[in-house]
C-alpha cells in the first residue's frame, strides 16, 4: 500500500508479483511500481510482507525500516548497498523519513521468516506522523496497548490472510479489526491484508474468507466504533485523509 503524506512517499509490505511461494495473486495482475518511494515500511520477515523479489523489483536505492534484528536478513537478500540504507526500530523506536516522523509500535505476530529459517526478528507496526497520524498495523492480534495508539487520523487494519486455516492468536479478523480500530480510535480505518493472494488449488475451500473481510469489518465497524468512518477499497483504489482543524 502507497501512503503519501507532506510531500513524501511510503510503501508497506510490497508485494509486486503474481505469485509468493504457494500463493497465487487472485485479485487483478501484479501491480507495477508507481515510482520509487522515499521509504519502505516492513514489518515483519513472512514472505508475503518482506518479499524479497518485489524489493529487488522495485529498484532505486528507498530506504528500508524494518524490524530489529532483520538487518541481517537484508544484507543477506538485498546485500551490502541495501543495508546500509537500511533503519532498524524496536517498539518505541523512531526514524524519519523526508518529512514524515515514523515510530515502531507493538505489534502481536511470529516475526520470524517461517518454520524451515533460522532468520528470527521481532515483528512490529508503525505510526506514521506528517499532516495526518496514520497506523499501519502490519499482521498482528489484538493487544491491550492498542488503547494506546489513539487519537490516530487514519488505520490501516488486517482483517483477513492469504489462508482459511490462519488462527486468530497472531491475525485479526473482521470482528476483531473492528476492536482494533474502536480500541485505537481513528477517525478513518482501511480494512487491509485479504482478498489478493490465495493458496493454490484453494480458490473453492472457504472462498467467503477471501471475498468478505472488508464489508463484514465495515459492518461491524459500524457498531463498534460508530465514530469512526470506514472505507473499503478496491485494488488500485484510493482515500484522502486530512486532519481536521
Amino acid at each position: 500500500m502507497w501512503l503519501s503524506d507532506s510531500g513524501t512517499t511510503l510503501l508497506t509490505d510490497p508485494v509486486l508479483t503474481s505469485r509468493v511461494a504457494h500463493l497465487r495473486r487472485m485479485a487483478g495482475p501484479a501491480p507495477e511500481p508507481a515510482g520509487v518511494p522515499d521509504a519502505v515500511l516492513l514489518s515483519h520477515l513472512h514472505a508475503d510482507h518482506f518479499h524479497v523479489a518485489s524489493l529487488r523489483k522495485l529498484g532505486g536505492t528507498p530506504r528500508l525500516i524494518v524490524p530489529r534484528g532483520a538487518g541481517s536478513f537484508v544484507t543477506r537478500s538485498l546485500g551490502a548497498e541495501a543495508a546500509a540504507r537500511t533503519v532498524e526500530l524496536a517498539p518505541g523506536e523512531e526514524t524519519t523519513a523526508g518529512s514524515l516522523r515514523i515510530r515502531a509500535v507493538k505489534a502481536a505476530h511470529d516475526g520470524g521468516r517461517g518454520p524451515w529459517s533460522r532468520e528470527r526478528a521481532i515483528a512490529i507496526g508503525f505510526v506514521v506522523e506528517g499532516e495526518a497520524r496514520t497506523w499501519f498495523a502490519g499482521d498482528t492480534g489484538l493487544f491491550d496497548e492498542m488503547h494506546d495508539l489513539a487519537p490516530l487520523d487514519l488505520a490501516l487494519i488486517p482483517v483477513g490472510g492469504w489462508g482459511p486455516t490462519l488462527g486468530s492468536l497472531h491475525h485479526l479478523d473482521a470482528a476483531a479489526g473492528a476492536e482494533a480500530l474502536r480500541r485505537a480510535k481513528a477517525a478513518w480505518a482501511v480494512p487491509i491484508h485479504y482478498g489478493t493472494l490465495w493458496p493454490v488449488g484453494m480458490g473453492r475451500i472457504r472462498s467467503h474468507m477471501f471475498r468478505d473481510p472488508g464489508e463484514e469489518f465495515a459492518r461491524v465497524a459500524l457498531r463498534s466504533a460508530p465514530d469512526s468512518q470506514v472505507r473499503v477499497l478496491a485494488h488500485g483504489g484510493t482515500l484522502t485523509v486530512g486532519r481536521p482543524g
